[in-house]
């Protein structure tokens, strides 16, 4: 004589059913501990564009590369920063923050007491010399990074990125995302003054 045991009704719907309620909570949790994030961000009054970077204070990194042709400027070589400070701004045609901040750049080049030098950022050659020859050339050097691999030596996030990098060849400030007259004038130019002043 065959004994047929019967599970008691609704147990086992409860236990299918916590699971799922799981998966539905956990984009909720993962949406509130981003906004809490955010949030602290807002509300610290931190400049969010100053990341802070394993760079700073350590000598740029060796960079060779070469110009954009039929530019007319030579590329961009870490040799060159030495005994000068040097504004180093990552950049492409194709990245409409940067074209945003050009009218800056122009601006920053009319300080000839340094020198601003041109990281272009995987892009063609051809679009960049069009970008350059439309909103003008605050670049006294310009080095194509075609691949990105230099990009990535710099520990750049995205573009535009803005670096100072002092008479010593050591960067000393990075600034992400794009510059506006009011970034320029409180974060970076201070920044170019203290180097120019300390001589680093």
């Amino acid at each position: 004589m065959t004994v047929e045991h019967s599970e008691t009704p609704g147990i086992g719907q409860a236990e299918a059913k916590r699971p799922n309620r799981l998966i539905v909570l956990l984009p909720l949790a993962i949406f509130l501990v981003l906004a809490a994030i955010f949030f602290s961000q807002l509300l610290s009054g931190r400049e969010i564009g100053t990341v802070p970077s394993a760079l700073i204070g350590a000598p740029a990194p060796e960079t060779k590369l070469p110009p954009i042709d039929e530019l007319g400027l030579p590329g961009l070589d870490s040799a060159a920063f030495a005994g000068k400070v040097t504004l180093v701004n990552v950049w492409a045609s194709w990245c409409a923050p940067c074209r945003q901040e050009h009218p800056v750049l122009l601006a920053l080049a009319q300080d000839k007491r340094f020198q601003i030098a041109g990281l272009n950022y995987k892009d063609e050659p051809e679009n960049a010399r069009r970008f350059l020859g439309d909103l003008g050339n605050p670049f006294a050097l310009v080095g194509a990074d075609q691949k990105g691999r230099t990009a990535i030596d710099w520990g750049v996030y995205g573009v535009p990125e803005t670096f100072v990098v002092g008479r010593d060849g050591k960067i000393l400030y990075k600034h992400v995302g794009p510059l506006d007259g009011e970034s320029a004038q409180k974060l970076v130019m201070p920044e170019i003054e203290k180097a120019l002043a300390s001589g680093q």
